[in-house]
C-alpha cells in the first residue's frame, strides 16, 4: 500500500508520516511545507505544487491524504473547497482514494486563539462543518482528527507549546485517525 500525504507543518510534526507507515504497514511520502496550503499542491509554479503534480502524475498511491493550512477552511472557504475538488478530481483519475485530514481548533485560552480573537467552539464546529462538507462533496473519506482533539482535549495534553501544532500524543492521535480510517476502507473494499 501506498499513500501520499499532502499537507504542512500538521502532517510533518513529530514525524506522522512515520508513524501512519508503522501503523498501516504502507510505504508513506509526505509532501509538505509549514504554512502551505492545498492550492499550493496544485500549483505547478511553485516547488511544492511541481513535486506534488508530478507524483500524482507519475506514481501509483491507493490513498492521498489532504491537509489544508490550520484555519484555511475559515479564513479561505472558496480557495479550499475548489483545492480539494480539484485535488480530489486528479486523485480519482489515477484509481487512488483521498482522505481528507480535518485537524482541530487552536488550544483553548491559548495565545494564537485568543490573538486571532476567535472563540474555540466556534473554530471547533466550524472546522468539522468544513471538512465534513468538502468529504461529503468529493466522496472522499475524513479521517476526523479534529472531532478527536475536541473530544480528548479536555483530559489529554494535544498541543505543542504554541497551542496550535500537535505534542506527541496530538500526532500519535492524528496517526491512529488515519490509519484507522484507511485500513477500515481497505478492509471494506475487499
Amino acid at each position: 500500500m501506498r499513500i501520499l500525504m499532502l499537507g504542512n507543518s500538521f502532517t510533518s510534526s513529530n514525524d506522522l508520516p512515520g508513524r501512519l507507515a508503522q501503523l498501516t504497514g504502507a510505504k508513506v511520502v509526505a509532501h509538505t511545507r509549514g504554512g502551505a496550503r492545498l492550492s499550493e499542491q496544485l500549483n505547478p509554479n511553485t516547488k511544492l505544487g511541481a513535486k506534488t503534480q508530478e507524483a500524482l502524475a507519475e506514481e501509483l498511491w491507493d490513498f492521498v491524504v489532504l491537509q489544508e493550512m490550520s484555519h484555511g477552511p475559515l479564513t479561505s472557504p472558496k480557495s479550499f473547497f475548489a483545492s480539494v475538488k480539484s485535488l480530489c478530481g486528479l486523485i480519482r483519475e489515477k484509481g487512488a482514494t483521498p482522505v481528507l485530514y480535518a485537524t482541530w481548533a487552536y488550544q483553548k485560552g491559548g495565545t494564537k486563539l485568543v490573538a486571532k480573537g476567535w472563540d474555540y467552539e466556534d473554530m471547533a464546529h466550524r472546522l468539522s462543518a468544513a471538512y465534513r462538507q468538502a468529504a461529503e462533496e468529493n466522496q472522499a473519506l475524513l479521517a476526523d482528527v479534529g472531532g478527536e482533539f475536541y473530544r480528548q482535549a479536555d483530559t489529554q495534553d494535544l498541543y505543542a507549546l504554541d497551542g496550535v501544532h500537535p505534542s506527541e500524543l496530538g500526532t500519535h492521535i492524528a496517526a491512529e485517525t488515519l490509519a484507522s480510517v484507511i485500513l477500515q476502507h481497505k478492509e471494506n473494499r475487499l
